[in-house]
C-alpha cells in the first residue's frame, strides 16, 4: 500500500517506514504530524482519491548541502559568489489510514 501526499508545494509518494525529507515543518522532533493523502493504492489495486490521512513522526531537522550562486558578467570585472543551504525536516512514514 502507498500514498501521495503534498507538503512544501511538492508531491511525495510514500510507504510504511519511508524516511524522506520535505522544506522545514514547524514541529519538534518527535512529535507526530498528519497530512491529507491525495491518493490511496491499496494492496488489492483499489485507488481512493481525497480520503484518509499519512501519520508520520519528525526525526530530525537540518540544512542540506550548500549550493554556490555565481553571477558573472563579460568584460566588466563583475563576479558575484553566494552560498545558500536550505532548511529541511526528515520525516519517516508511520502509517497510511482509510
Amino acid at each position: 500500500m502507498y500514498a501521495v501526499i503534498k507538503t512544501g508545494g511538492k508531491q511525495y509518494r510514500v510507504e510504511k517506514g519511508t524516511r524522506l525529507k520535505v522544506e522545514k515543518l514547524p514541529i519538534e522532533e518527535g512529535k507526530e504530524v498528519e497530512f491529507p493523502a491525495l491518493m490511496i493504492k491499496t494492496d488489492d489495486g483499489s485507488v481512493v482519491f481525497n480520503k484518509g490521512k499519512v501519520v508520520a513522526v519528525v526525526r530530525e531537522h537540518g540544512r542540506g548541502k550548500k549550493l554556490i550562486v555565481f553571477k558573472y558578467r563579460p568584460k566588466k570585472n563583475y563576479r558575484r559568489w553566494k552560498g545558500h543551504r536550505q532548511p529541511y525536516t526528515e520525516i519517516e512514514i508511520k502509517e497510511i489510514k482509510l
